[in-house]
């Protein structure tokens, strides 16, 4: 678990809408066509779990930019 908090969260070209991302987070990833990001989503309360769902990722398109 990183202390680092998120910078910023994107979804990178690829995604193939199989919503595990939403599963894991949905106060942050929605999946229309692809996922998305809320404007609305709280990073640094829902951290943990956007990095649960960067690592689950099956294609590894969720980019999770942390402050130096």
């Amino acid at each position: 678990m990183s202390d680092k908090k998120i910078k910023r969260v994107t979804i990178l070209p690829g995604c193939i809408s199989c919503g595990t991302c939403e599963e894991i987070c949905p106060d942050v990833f929605e999946v229309k066509d692809t996922a998305h990001v809320k404007d609305d989503g709280d990073l640094e309360q829902n951290a943990e779990l956007v990095r649960e769902a960067a690592d689950i990722c099956p294609v590894q398109v969720i980019a999770v930019e942390e402050e130096e």
